[in-house]
């Protein structure tokens, strides 16, 4: 019987840990040394390095092809100009400052909590070049936003660049109509291929969570899991203080909507999203939830929540504004004020060409680290928990979506559930 993919990758970090204590012993222990054993231990662990680096080139290589395929057929799915008007202006004025608030909390907590400075900055995985820069200015920053020439910047994986070229271009395609058509079937096929690539890559997930869990045990030892579990720790309780508090607070006082209510309507959905880890696989039952539970009209929900699936991915900007701070940390970067609104800034950007299928986090995780110079070898220490916190992380981007959904339907001046409304 074929297991899951989650299964698949549990098993996978298991078995990294069991044999990379296996290597790093016979590899390390007084009575091996200058044996045969050390020696095999030692090219063992070294073809494990090249495996697992292979992978982050794979993840490397998707970057730029999935952020303009899945931003440019998102944007262009709205099929009328005219629904960027008043109802798509509040949605997406709810789903960046929802995302802008859940990083917020990442990097508050991550800043209090510094779980990566439980990392020896020795025992990093090691890179290729040293990168050292000056802090970018704000200046800078809209500077890049806009680039003089998109290949170029598309060569250079300008990622602020492009992720502003691929909402430009998917906004002209809907503002000009029919004739555009063929172009937005074009960028629609060109994500379902980019999205059958990725699906291949996150195929070799267990693959590379072995190679990339044995190479780091076999070289550091169990002592890498605490800092993994203080991080999982940060993650966690920031996506908790998102989704029990500051969402809540928004229904209540927007939707004017029973959190505790709309919770019990948006359960099956949600609890959906954890076990798949998919916003896309959730999203016909979250459908259902909003509309035949919560009252949302089918014209609001057939709306908002596709687009949510797309670009609303507050769980996921957390997860990778904190990854960013854990792998600064763990290499003993310190990152000042400025750095940190870069990463806050391309953290929501970044999420939203975060496709919704399990994993996704990590391919747009390269987009907030290239943005403040950090190691993309980095990437490796954070991967052997990622399918944990993903499950986590896809329940609050639905949990985002449902609230989103009812508060616009709201303002659109929709009446919702009777039994539930509070007024």
């Amino acid at each position: 019987m074929k297991l899951k993919a989650s299964t698949q990758i549990l098993a996978a970090m298991v078995l990294g840990v069991v044999v990379g204590l296996l290597l790093g012993y016979f590899g390390g222990a007084a009575q091996y040394e200058e044996t045969a054993y050390a020696k095999i231990a030692g090219n063992l662990l070294e073809k494990l390095d090249f495996v697992g680096s292979m992978f982050i080139r794979l993840l490397k290589m998707i970057i730029i092809p999935l952020i303009v395929a899945s931003l440019v057929s998102g944007v262009a799915s709205l099929g009328d100009a005219r629904s960027l008007g008043r109802l798509g202006g509040k949605t997406f004025l709810y789903y960046m400052c929802t995302t802008a608030i859940a990083v917020a909390i990442g990097l508050v907590l991550v800043n209090v909590v510094k779980p990566g400075e439980r990392f020896d900055p020795e025992n990093a995985p090691k890179t290729a070049v040293a990168t050292e820069s000056e802090p970018p200015s704000i200046m800078s920053i809209l500077e890049d936003i806009v680039p003089e020439n998109i290949v170029d910047a598309m060569a250079r994986s300008s990622v602020l660049s492009v992720i502003f070229f691929s909402i430009l271009l998917g906004t002209a395609i809907i503002s000009v109509g029919e004739k555009a058509r063929p172009l937005a079937a074009f960028f629609e096929s060109l994500n379902a291929v980019i999205m059958k690539i990725v699906g291949w890559i996150m195929a070799l997930a267990p693959i590379g969570v072995f190679a990339l869990m044995a190479k780091m045990v076999g070289t550091l030892g169990l002592s890498v899991m605490k800092p993994l579990a203080f991080h999982m720790l940060t993650v966690i309780l920031g996506l908790a203080l998102h989704a029990v508090i500051v969402l809540p607070l928004l229904l209540k006082v927007f939707a004017r909507y029973s959190p505790v209510r709309f919770i019990k309507d948006m359960f099956s959905a949600v609890l959906t999203a954890f076990s798949t880890a998919s916003s896309s696989a959730t999203l016909p039952i979250t459908m259902e939830c909003v509309e035949k539970n919560a009252g949302v009209s089918n014209r609001v929900a057939s709306f908002v929540l596709p687009l949510g699936a797309t670009v609303n991915m507050d769980g996921t900007a957390l997860y990778e504004a904190v990854a960013a701070m854990f792998i600064a940390q763990a290499y003993g970067i310190d990152l000042n004020l400025g750095q940190q609104l870069v990463i806050m800034l391309t953290a929501t950007l970044a999420s939203i060409g975060a496709a919704a299928i399990p994993s996704a986090a990590l391919v747009t995780m390269v987009i907030v680290l290239r943005s403040v110079n950090l190691p993309m070898e980095g990437i490796g220490m954070i991967w052997a928990v990622d399918r944990i916190l993903d499950m986590f992380r896809t329940a609050v981007n639905v949990w985002g979506d449902s609230c989103g959904t009812a508060i616009v339907a709201r303002l659109e001046g929709e009446r919702l559930n009777k039994q539930a409304a509070t007024d």
